[in-house]
Formats: C-alpha cells, structure tokens, sequence
C-alpha cells in the first residue's frame, strides 16, 4: 500500500497566473517536502483549471499529474499521466471532462461533492468520489453516495497552503505509484480514503466549515431521517 494525497495545490492563491507559475516550483518542493515529513509517499498536483509539469519525484515522494477543473457543475479531478495542460472554468460540462480524462487514461474524480457543487447529479462515468480533507464530516454523506452509484472513494487533503498536505490521503494498492498504476488502481476500487486525525487538522477543519458556511457553499444531502415507527397501540 502506498499513501497519496489525491488532490493538493502549489500555492496558497487563485487567479494571478503569471505569478503562480513563478511560484509554482516552490510549492511544488514545499508540497512533497510536507508530505514526506507525514509519512506520504506520493502527492499530485491538482492546481486549478491547469496542469504543470514537475519532477516525478521530489524529495523521495512520488509526483502526480493532475488538474482540478472548474465545470459547469462543479469541480472534478482528473489525475494520471496526460491531464490537459489548461481548461476555461466554467465552460466544460462534467460528463465533457470525464471523456477528456478517458480519452487521456486520467481517472475522473468527483471533488468535495457537497461543497459548491452539483457533480454528484450528474449522469456520467466518473471513476471515484472522494473525501475531502476540508471538510472530513462529510465521509458519512460521501459513502452513502459512493454506495449509490457503486463507485470507489479517494482522498485528497484539498491543501492550498503546505501545512495542509496530508489531511485527507489515500491509501493506494500499487507495486508501483505511478500515475497509470494509480488510475488503473483507482478504476479497480483498490482505494481508500483516510483521514488523519490531528488536533491542528480538526482546528482548521472547523475553520474551513464556518467558512464555507458563511458563504453558503455546504449542502447536507436531502436524505429523509429515518422515522422511529408508531408504537403499539394498548391492549
């Protein structure tokens, strides 16, 4: 087994592209420096809506391709050996990102699917579901839903800031960490999600929820409580 954090980000800031690709390298070396020092063996490198090329490893950690695309919908991974290079948020529906995943041997993953996202409603042949490190409350919500459409669960810290990589990993069945074993594993469901329980990862995971409460971006999924029944009637 080796441990990957499915989703992590080279720097800490949205937008600015010009000065994230000069930052980029840097986070690069501080993601796999911090994964290391928790015990990873492999991180990739979802930025959003582009993908850069790094080493295959750093600092003994293994280096995935990958790019977290904005769609219409949402946001989906697309994590393997050939992710596209950039993509226009907003403009691919998720069914047109899987097909670009296929098409490319990436493994489509539905990210965070109940934060700011409608992903989870579409029809298509996404590869995983995935538990996100933000926001670990969801794993009961996440399963339930992985149950439903008969799909495996990932993990993947969502970490924008180094501090954060190994939040939330996965724990990958592989010889090997390459990106086409890993895509090969995800597709076969020898995954699983973990999440590292750690006071300072409890703190800023209550600290993302307010935030992403207060800017209503949480949906609780509309499952009906189950009821407690109708009690007898006396004899």
């Amino acid at each position: 087994m080796y441990r990957i954090d499915l989703h992590a980000h080279t720097r800490f800031f949205h937008g600015h592209r010009r000065l994230g690709d000069v930052y980029d390298p840097l986070g690069g070396r501080l993601l796999a420096g911090v994964a290391r020092a928790r015990g990873l063996d492999g991180v990739a490198t979802t930025n959003h809506d582009y993908y850069r090329a790094f080493d295959d490893e750093i600092a003994g950690v293994a280096v995935l391709p990958g790019i977290e695309i904005s769609t219409t919908r949402g946001h989906v991974l697309v994590v393997g050996p050939d992710p596209p290079n950039e993509t226009d948020p907003g403009e691919l529906t998720p069914s047109e990102v899987v097909d670009i995943a296929h098409e490319r041997d990436c493994a489509a993953i539905i990210a965070h699917p109940y934060r700011n996202s409608t992903v989870r409603e579409v029809d298509a042949a996404f590869d995983a579901i995935e538990v996100n490190g933000k926001h670990p409350r969801t794993r009961e919500w996440v399963e339930r839903l992985a149950e439903q459409y008969e799909l495996p669960m990932t993990g993947g810290s969502d970490a924008h800031y180094p501090v954060e990589v190994g939040r939330a990993y996965t724990a990958v069945d592989v010889d090997e960490p390459t990106p086409e074993n890993v895509v090969a594993a995800i597709r076969d469901g020898r995954v699983e999600p973990r999440v590292a329980d750690w006071l300072p990862y409890r703190l800023i995971g209550r600290l993302y929820r307010y935030i992403h409460t207060e800017k209503d971006q949480l949906d609780a999924p509309d499952w009906a409580t189950p009821g407690v029944g109708t009690p007898p009637e006396d004899d």
